[in-house]
């Protein structure tokens, strides 16, 4: 594909004008034109100075986590014991959720992480003894891009700003943004 058609899709998806983007860029529309139509092999500093633009805006368009987030974060805390958060996960219909210590995230317990101890006696059990390392703590201005990346590796991310916890994203929540 040639790269330099990228220019024209781009500035669409964005729903940008030859000359808006050419204020941007500090470049004339008939610059933009040109190029559009394949009449004009632009200098490597025009270029640059499109794409640059470009991803400027796509980025300030893109959703960030305090968008996309869960406000209403079922929590466990670190001493609750098993039995008790495997009620609460049936009552709210979640299959994760974060483990506090004095309202701090420190790991996550699952349905995975519940069922791999049930072949023991889990009444006396506590979330401490079955919980997974801490998820990935994210601001809530994390771009919906890295959002994206980071659940494909986690499945939920804990989205904090100076210490307080503002929510979770797990996939559904990602999925949910389109």
């Amino acid at each position: 594909m040639n790269l330099l058609a990228e220019i024209k899709r781009m500035r669409k998806s964005l729903n940008l004008t030859q000359s808006q983007l050419a204020k941007k860029a500090n470049v004339s529309q008939s610059l933009i034109a040109k190029i559009e139509s394949g009449n004009l092999d632009p200098a490597y500093s025009n270029a640059k100075k499109l794409f640059d633009s470009l991803r400027d805006l796509e980025i300030k368009d893109e959703l960030t986590a305090n968008e996309i987030l869960n406000k209403k974060v079922v929590t466990a805390d670190e001493n609750d014991l098993v039995v008790n958060v495997i009620k609460k996960m049936r009552k709210f219909g979640i299959s994760q959720l974060p483990v506090l210590r004095n309202n701090s995230p420190i790991g996550v317990v699952t349905e995975t992480t519940i069922i791999e101890h049930l072949d023991q006696d889990i009444s006396k059990l506590k979330i401490s003894d079955v919980m997974k390392d801490c998820p990935p703590i994210i601001s809530s201005t994390a771009r919906k891009s890295i959002i994206l990346d980071m659940l494909k590796h986690y499945s939920i991310l804990i989205v904090s700003d100076k210490g307080k916890l503002k929510g979770i994203i797990s996939k559904s929540d990602l999925l949910g943004s389109y």
